[in-house]
């Protein structure tokens, strides 16, 4: 499982922009559906048994007991062991379960030892190759396998085992760090190994669910529970993933949830924990978003995206109110990256995008799963709101580009140090007093003050801060950022759209006028 990341460079590839902090840790993976294509249907493999002990429900027959479902479909489950990998399969971060100092000797000692645990050696413990350990399952006779792309990212060696503990060569076809899934292949010629397929049908909330994997490196480990919910949105990304709260932890990476019929409904890539152990919250790959992945892995080794090359931002009230739009849908351009197909198009920043051929998009997160639809090279109608009326413009896609910094693109930051806070000019209604001087800022106007209580410091702005933009206009000085805000409020709008630079960061914030007492 992925724990919130302690660096950069502890998730690898992973994706990380829209990634969101919670009071608890967060154990998340980051994931995008592939292009649209047909679901891949593998050879059923599991199948609950007619004559097998089970009891009637208003949905058909229940099993009482699980082991005729796990006898049939543990067999595909596989261990995988990584060499040189990023210990992407542990927790970045994450030391293991505390150990307290009452327990027996022999139970201290036994759960140092588990395989994969990193940092219970001591500061003597010599150097050795990075190791980490995580789960997978075949989905074809000859040996293809699934797992996460943090399982085995980096990796100079890859081994999977099965129950037998017998650990076979492994290479590596082709990995999606969007969607956290990657494929091996196990090496050899033989073709009867044992696989599952996915599940067509998409599961319900309190259904039974049933994940294997390898949990601490202990093997074959099968644990029960339901599906909690669907369409769950963690914060990893505009795509949704199931939740289970069968138990999950570190090193079920890449493994299967089953249902009951012996199919592949999701594949197990985070869980949420404030300690770092299963808590039953989990989340898994849905497997109408692996299938398709899965596919162009297996035939390409890569999954091609569509891609507009704009930084956005979902709407709320006080951003549609400031812009002039009745409703807080559409998806707001927060920035255009150079070289886009989005900028040569000609879409501009603070346009907001409210369809994409002829299909309303609500926010962001819609947005992002259209464009990723799309086959790349693709022309498409954007219909956006700019300046108070909609317009509508071709765009050929792109393709996502591999490279997290081409995707983020640059921004510059601006020397902020000794901004002068004397002479500062308040701006009516927003909370703010702005500086006479623009200190070592280039561009825009320097905060010098917040009030405490105004819904710009709810916003979030502070101090150091710089408006380069109001309503889309660039303003260099105080008088232009009152005169572009007195527009606004004679317009009769009940927020101003600011585009703000704070630190490396530049975003827009849509501020609510202070109410005329």
């Amino acid at each position: 499982m992925l724990e919130w990341p302690q660096s950069r460079s502890d998730v690898g590839d992973l994706k990380r922009g829209g990634v969101r902090r919670t009071g608890a840790k967060a154990l998340l993976a980051a994931g995008l559906l592939a292009a649209a294509s047909a679901p891949m249907v593998l050879p059923a493999y599991a199948q609950l048994k007619p004559d097998a002990p089970s009891v009637e429900t208003p949905f058909g027959r229940a099993p009482i007991t699980f082991a005729d479902i796990i006898a049939k479909v543990k067999p595909s489950v596989v261990s995988i062991s990584v060499v040189g990998g990023k210990k992407a399969a542990v927790p970045p971060g994450f030391q293991g379960p505390d150990i307290p100092d009452d327990i027996p000797p022999q139970l201290k000692e036994f759960f140092k030892n588990f395989k994969g645990m990193p940092g219970q050696g001591g500061p003597k413990e010599p150097q050795r190759p990075t190791q980490a350990q995580g789960s997978g399952f075949v989905i074809t006779n000859d040996g293809y396998v699934v797992t996460n792309n943090h399982v085995i990212d980096g990796a100079s060696k890859i081994q999977v085992s099965f129950d037998d503990q017998e650990k076979i060569d492994a290479e590596l076809v082709g990995t999606d760090p969007r969607t956290d899934l990657a494929v091996l292949k196990i090496k050899g010629s033989k073709t009867d190994y044992p696989h599952v397929n996915f599940s067509t049908k998409e599961p319900r909330v309190g259904d039974w669910a049933l994940a294997v994997g390898n949990p601490f490196g202990l093997g074959g480990t099968v644990t029960a529970g339901i599906v909690s919910a669907l369409a769950r949105d963690i914060g990893s990304g505009p795509y949704d993933y199931m939740q289970i709260d069968a138990a999950v932890n570190r090193g079920n990476s890449g493994g299967p949830t089953f249902n009951l019929e012996g199919e592949v409904v999701g594949i197990n890539t985070a869980i949420f924990s404030p300690s770092g152990g299963n808590v039953g919250i989990a989340f898994a790959v849905p497997a109408r978003t692996a299938t398709a992945v899965i596919e162009a892995l297996k035939t390409k080794g890569t999954v091609a995206r569509g891609w507009l090359g704009v930084k956005i931002q979902n709407m709320d009230e006080d951003a549609a109110s400031s812009l002039g739009l009745t409703e807080a849908k559409g998806a707001l351009v927060g920035e255009v990256l150079p070289n886009s197909p989005a900028g040569a198009a000609g879409i501009k920043r603070q346009d907001v995008i409210v369809a994409v051929n002829g299909e309303k998009i609500s926010n962001s997160r819609e947005l992002s799963l259209k464009i990723a639809e799309i086959d790349p090279n693709t022309s498409v109608d954007v219909k956006f709101w700019r300046s108070g009326k909609e317009d509508s413009l071709k765009v050929k896609l792109g393709t996502f580009p591999s490279k997290e910094d081409e995707v983020a693109g640059g921004g510059g930051k601006p020397d902020q140090e000794d901004t002068p806070t004397a002479a500062a000019k308040e701006i009516e209604g927003l909370g703010l007093k702005l500086s006479s001087e623009r200190g070592g800022a280039s561009d825009g106007v320097a905060i010098a003050e917040v009030d405490d209580d105004s819904n710009a410091a709810q916003k979030g702005l502070k101090p150091g801060d710089v408006i380069l933009e109001v309503n889309g206009e660039a303003v260099s000085s105080p008088t232009q950022v009152q005169e572009q805000v007195k527009k606004v409020r004679d317009a009769g709008r009940s927020a101003v759209m600011l585009y703000v630079q704070s630190g490396e960061q530049k975003v827009q914030l849509a501020v609510p006028f202070t109410k005329k007492g």
